[in-house]
């Protein structure tokens, strides 16, 4: 499967969304590892099993298999953090602020592949999961790491255009 593929399946009302992929496809501004673990992290972050597998599709020939499950496991692990971390944000009572997470997340200190690579694709996710904590310090960890705002940018335009490919296959699904 390949964005190609998904794209012939999408509704009329969803023609944005199609143009928007094959921009994305086409983007140049990233490294491959980035760009292509982007399209891992978020296809998995999507909650899509068809966006997944057709940017899996698109990424495997442009990522080692250790870059491949770190993107992967970026996906599987934000959905974890992010869920806890958006409560903790969101919540009025500070007590659970000071408690221990009692999370394991050893994949954020040793993921397999480049650390600023890696916490780009954890904002991302971050980004389509909705957590500002989340997004706040990956941000910072990418910043700091030497990308400009512009491949932040572009993280997060990618997360959202991936996202609404999902949401176009499943509003279609509904109204077919």
């Amino acid at each position: 499967m390949s964005i190609a593929s998904l794209q012939d399946r999408f509704p009329s009302y969803a023609r944005d969304v199609k143009l928007n992929l094959s921009a994305m496809a086409e983007d140049d501004s990233l490294t491959p590892q980035q760009k292509y673990g982007l399209f891992v992290a978020c296809g998995h972050a999507s909650r899509n099993a068809e966006v997944a597998k057709a940017l899996e599709g698109e990424a495997a020939s442009h990522l080692s298999p250790e870059a491949l499950d770190a993107a992967r496991g970026a996906g599987v692990l934000m959905g974890m953090n992010n869920v806890y971390y958006r409560f903790l944000h969101l919540t009025s009572n500070p007590e659970y602020r000071t408690m221990p997470a009692r999370l394991r997340m050893q994949l954020i200190g040793k993921p397999g592949v480049d650390k600023v690579d890696f916490e780009l694709w954890c904002l991302a996710v971050s980004a389509i999961n909705g957590c500002g904590m989340c997004m706040d310090s990956h941000e910072k960890v990418v910043r700091e790491g030497g990308l400009p705002a512009s491949a932040v940018q572009t993280a997060v335009r990618f997360a959202a255009i991936i996202q609404s490919a999902a949401i176009a296959l499943e509003t279609a699904a509904v109204v077919a």
